[in-house]
């Protein structure tokens, strides 16, 4: 029997890609005001040498190992207790500020002050952005008088409570809020999800995962043997991971959750 859903937070509740793309543009809107460059093109750089640079630090394990992308990285300050944090709080200043400088350089324009205007600017514009996704806290509501609602997400509880805090709303709904960096490893090991089970104090079996990434969410769950449901916004073609259920949107969760409530009452008779 369902007793608790278990929510990932970003691209299932918050439309994280859309705000990273929005601060983007405007950051890149912001060089393109002083030098007549292609602010797509920029973005384009930023992008790439973002996911280049991210991967060629000593601290890239870690981060890998908690599930801190490299976007993230460009807005992170990493205030978080332990030795990989405090490395990924070192290296950060330097990590942003080199994007910026070589993806201006890439375009022909070498101005480190600018450089260093972006690096600076992309945070405040991120945080400018936050988007929450439409179906999201109608959804929510339905689900709260029915379930135990709890979070599950990857990444720096630093970063993760800023993301929080700015759509207040949000957590209120959620008895308790798991990041990964709390716990020291991330979505899909097993591990994690044991802990949030153990934590609960239910089973696998009274517990339904909810998420958009088959790579964490739907193959961590499914380690577990916990039942899952993969939100297919962009109508991907699966690949070697297999959801139990498929959804396009989180209004489809409702009835979904209905349908599985009716299934368990017949089974009881």
């Amino acid at each position: 029997m369902v007793k608790a859903i278990i929510f990932d937070l970003d691209d299932t509740l918050l439309d994280d890609k859309r705000s990273i793309q929005e601060a983007m543009r405007a950051t890149c809107e912001q060089a393109a005001k002083k030098y007549d460059i292609d602010p797509e093109a920029l973005e384009e750089k930023v992008r790439d040498i973002a996911r280049e640079r991210y991967m060629a630090y000593e601290t890239y394990a870690f981060a890998k190992k908690i599930g801190i992308n490299p976007f993230e990285g460009l807005w992170g300050t990493f205030d978080d207790p332990g030795e990989g944090f405090r490395a990924l709080r070192n290296i950060a200043p330097e990590y942003q500020l080199r994007v910026w400088k070589e993806a201006l350089e890439g375009l022909g324009i070498k101005d480190a002050d600018l450089a260093q205007e972006l690096a600076k600017a992309f945070p405040e514009h991120r945080k400018n952005v936050p988007y929450v996704y439409a179906d999201t806290y109608t959804v929510l509501d339905e689900l709260k008088d029915h379930y135990a609602l709890y979070m599950l997400t990857n990444g720096a509880p630093s970063l993760q409570r800023t993301k929080l805090a700015l759509s207040p709303r949000l957590e209120k709904y959620f008895t308790r809020v798991f990041i990964s960096g709390d716990f020291g490893i991330g979505k899909p090991d097993p591990s994690i999800f044991k802990y949030v089970l153990d934590s609960i104090g239910i089973t696998s079996d009274d517990a339904i995962m909810v998420g958009d990434n088959l790579n964490t969410d739907i193959l961590g769950a499914n380690r577990v043997g916990m039942r899952n449901v993969w939100i297919n916004r962009n109508g991907l073609e699966e690949a070697d991971v297999l959801p139990t259920y498929e959804i396009k949107n989180l209004t489809e969760l409702i009835p979904l959750m209905n349908s599985i409530s009716k299934g368990q009452a017949c089974a009881d008779v």
